[in-house]
């Protein structure tokens, strides 16, 4: 078995550019197992983390036992993380899964059969119709189903109960990645691939620690630059990762000054002459609109603004500027912070600048956070239409209206649909008064949590949460409905560079556990969601059927699946949307005639004013006739929100390459729980030397909204900087109440212990995206305890002691 926890990335296997990425099989089996013995190999995709590597499920007398990579695909060559070898069977086996429904009586939620727990929420559920009408009622979803779950979400919200309160936890962490295509290029959808990582000449990653948040692909760049023709790297981060750590240039930028540097390397790009006049003459609109936002931004003003050298400002600027071939990837670091649109945006910039889109080795990969997020986004479980059709354009809400056989008035059309954090303000006014939440625990993830454990606590707040564990969320539930897990049901799904996958059923969930497909089509059922043909709404007998629904829903769209089938991703590779007539085989890239999808009949969105928020009128988006080209958008710098004498330092959370989201699954998983057992937090050498703390000090971190206690790591992170993993909830996984997994009383706080870092953020959106603000949280830290043991934070990582002299 392959040691992933203090090898993450693996041996390397260096190849040159325009080479194919070697094969390198990753397995690991349950101890005492081995190959011969397994029973049989089932195909699947591996759902914990947005890379989506294609794996092997290893079945042995009726349960899982291992897994390996797959060496064909094209996404990982046989590769697996950490996380990927161990929590992505393991987790899911652990002694306390759900296997019940639970109800709330007296106070605690019991055990008891299905038709009593889908009774309970369909009473209800009707009541609130008669009572409230649709708008009464809340989806709140995840980045990890299948997309036939997607789908089945997306119809019975619009056309079955015809609520515009539908949105995901990807509004955590994608949002900003649609929303920021959708601006330049008219839609969401990668432009580019993961191979166009083999084919560069220089990477910049700007606010993603890949090789903790995609660690396969990360393995990919490192044999990219331990190869004979190594690429530039810039990496934009405030902590040193390993990403900096390989970097050429390292832009450790003051937390929520994104926007500033960006603006910064435009403005050089353009100064120095390094734009495509051809390229953007022909296939973009409004570069003047740059000019009256780039012109103070020199180098030196960025390097004030930011904290980090002008030299490396201009060296930054003159690796994109004059590099043939670049790869841009975006992630939390950019979603998370201020003015989150508009930084990614900029990058989208750059690319339209030099024309480096659509072409081998020029890609901008707007990542995702979690695996099927882009699936969420396609199939309208975010809020959007399903596929990525427009909620303000008429034609695109009557097609949907024609395909599932519903009057176009019963789909919420008439503004923007309601993102996640507005759920549940409207859940704490009491418009929204039941609740369902599906395999996501924002107890934990949300910012705010005071007032988030209120609001789910609220006695007349329905609250229904299906999932694997009784998660925190759980524990407020009125109704808990026990889920099948990855592995014991079958569906598709989509990675962030647009390649899909089929994952087979490999063994049957355990107790009553039904997938969510299954229940979603029986609520729909039970519900009695009838077409205007008098017709049951989702009549699916199963996964595949909804498949194939879903390919004629995205029939002529951008991300058309028409020409995809699950016989077709059988056996081989993963494959690329668009595959249709015009593309059989699938599509690597997208744009590679200069052709945007801007139209205003195709136009996913009518776009925003980055700055306010405000939406485009269509009237006025007729007008201005973008005509298939893309946009240059962007906004004034306003700077992040100010510290203060209470809280002078700025906390910013994120991950580690150990855990996944609040550790539902990783957190049962005994060698990812070793490596990263406990919260801790993470301050720079000299911010520790003025507060007089040694490494694993205990100290206390407050803001204005609450307080956590953790361990110190003394680590490379910039000097003002408070790092925080997020994925901490109440306690130590795998334990139950006394009573069993049902015996919660009383809605029972699930903050005990104070180690969620969300304790800490406040609720600031971007006002495009609504992507919470994350890495920007003024507080203050103080010392309440010496150092008792080794720290919880990892060493093989980020997070590791900080070097002697770094820390600034």
């Amino acid at each position: 078995m392959p040691d992933r926890i203090s090898d993450i990335w693996g041996p390397r296997t260096p190849y040159p550019r325009g080479g194919q990425w070697p094969v390198r099989v990753d397995q690991a089996l349950a101890d005492g197992v081995h190959e011969e013995d397994v029973d049989r190999w089932v195909q699947s995709a591996c759902v914990l983390c947005s890379n989506g590597c294609a794996l092997d499920i290893a079945v042995k007398d009726g349960a899982m036992v291992g897994v390996r990579g797959r060496a064909q695909d094209v996404v990982n060559r046989g590769r697996l993380g950490p996380k990927g070898l161990h929590a992505s069977w393991q987790g899911v086996a652990h002694r306390d899964r759900l296997t019940r429904p639970l109800v709330r009586e007296n106070g605690r939620l019991v055990e008891c059969d299905w038709d009593t727990a889908m009774e309970r929420i369909v009473s209800r559920s009707r009541s609130l119709l008669a009572d409230k009408g649709p708008g009464s009622h809340g989806f709140y979803t995840s980045g990890q189903l299948f997309l036939e779950e997607y789908y089945a979400l997306g119809i019975l919200t619009k056309a079955g109960l015809g609520t515009p309160h539908v949105d995901g936890n990807t509004r955590l962490c994608t949002a900003t990645a649609a929303t920021a295509m959708k601006e330049s290029f008219g839609s969401d959808g990668q432009p580019g691939c993961y191979r166009d990582v083999d084919e560069c000449d220089a990477l910049f990653l700007y606010g993603h620690n890949m090789a903790e948040t995609q660690t396969v692909l990360w393995s990919r760049v490192l044999d990219r630059l331990e190869g004979p023709d190594r690429p530039k790297l810039v990496c934009v981060d405030p902590r040193v990762t390993e990403v900096a750590r390989w970097a050429d240039v390292h832009l450790a930028v003051r937390p929520g000054t994104n926007l500033a540097l960006m603006h910064g390397l435009v403005r050089e790009v353009v100064a120095q002459g390094w734009v495509d006049q051809e390229y953007v003459a022909a296939h973009t609109l409004h570069i003047g609109d740059l000019a009256q936002h780039m012109d103070r931004w020199t180098p030196e003003a960025v390097a004030r603004e930011c904290g980090v050298s002008a030299q490396d400002v201009r060296e930054a600027a003159r690796i994109f500027g004059t590099s043939p071939r670049v790869v841009s990837t975006v992630l939390q670091g950019f979603y998370q912070s201020a003015q989150a649109t508009a930084s990614a945006c900029q990058v989208n910039n750059l690319h339209l600048l030099r024309g480096m889109l659509g072409r081998p080795g020029c890609a901008v990969l707007q990542m995702n956070g979690q695996p099927t997020a882009q699936n969420a986004r396609e199939a309208g479980a975010n809020g959007d239409l399903p596929g990525f059709r427009n909620w303000a354009n008429a034609e695109h809400v009557a097609q949907l209206a024609a395909l599932w056989d519903v009057d176009p008035a019963r789909i919420p059309h008439d503004g923007p649909p309601t993102h996640a954090l507005q759920i549940f303000e409207e859940a704490e006014r009491g418009s929204v008064e039941l609740l369902w939440i599906a395999a996501t625990n924002p107890a934990v993830s949300l910012p705010q949590l005071p007032r988030i454990r209120d609001i789910l606590a609220a006695e007349d707040l329905f609250v229904v949460v299906q999932d694997l564990y009784l998660t925190e969320t759980a524990r407020y539930a009125d109704v808990v409905l026990p889920a099948a897990a990855w592995g014991e049901k079958t569906g598709t799904f989509t990675n962030a560079d647009r390649t899909v996958h089929l994952s087979e059923q490999a063994v049957a969930p355990p107790g009553q556990a039904r997938s969510d497909l299954d229940i979603f089509l029986d609520y729909a059922r039970r519900m009695g969601f009838r077409t205007r043909s008098g017709e049951p709404l989702l009549d699916w007998s199963g996964p595949e059927e909804g498949f194939d629904a879903w390919r004629e829903c995205s029939r002529g769209r951008p991300c058309d699946y028409t020409g995809l089938s699950y016989e077709m991703l059988r056996g081989g590779s993963g494959v690329q949307w668009p595959v249709n007539a015009e593309h059989p085989e699938g599509t690597p890239r997208l744009y590679t005639d200069g052709r945007f999808p801007t139209r205003a009949h195709e136009a996913e969105s009518y776009g925003h004013d980055l700055h306010t928020g405000e939406s485009m009128a269509e009237e006025a988006y007729r007008v201005m006739a973008p005509e298939g080209r893309a946009q240059f958008k962007t906004a004034p710098y306003e700077g992040p929100s100010t510290v203060s004498t209470e809280h002078p330092l700025r906390l910013a959370t994120g991950r580690t390459a150990y855990h996944f989201h609040t550790r539902t699954k990783t957190g049962r998983t005994p060698v990812l729980d070793a490596a990263a057992p406990e919260m801790w937090v993470e301050l720079s050498v000299p911010d520790c030397e003025r507060l007089g703390l040694r490494e694993v000090d205990v100290v206390r971190v407050d803001s204005e909204h609450g307080h956590v206690t953790a361990p110190v790591r003394v680590g490379d992170v910039r000097e003002g900087t408070v790092f925080a993993p997020f994925h901490y909830g109440s306690g130590r996984h795998g334990t139950t109440s006394p009573g069993g997994p049902g015996a919660s009383a009383h809605r029972s706080d699930a903050s005990r212990g104070h180690r969620a870092a969300n304790e800490l953020t406040h609720t600031e959106l971007d006002p495009v995206s609504h992507q919470p603000v994350f890495k920007n949280t003024p507080v203050r830290v103080t010392r309440v305890a010496d150092a008792t043991g080794p720290a919880p934070a990892p060493a093989t990582t980020a997070s590791r002691p900080a070097r002697a002299g770094t820390g600034t």
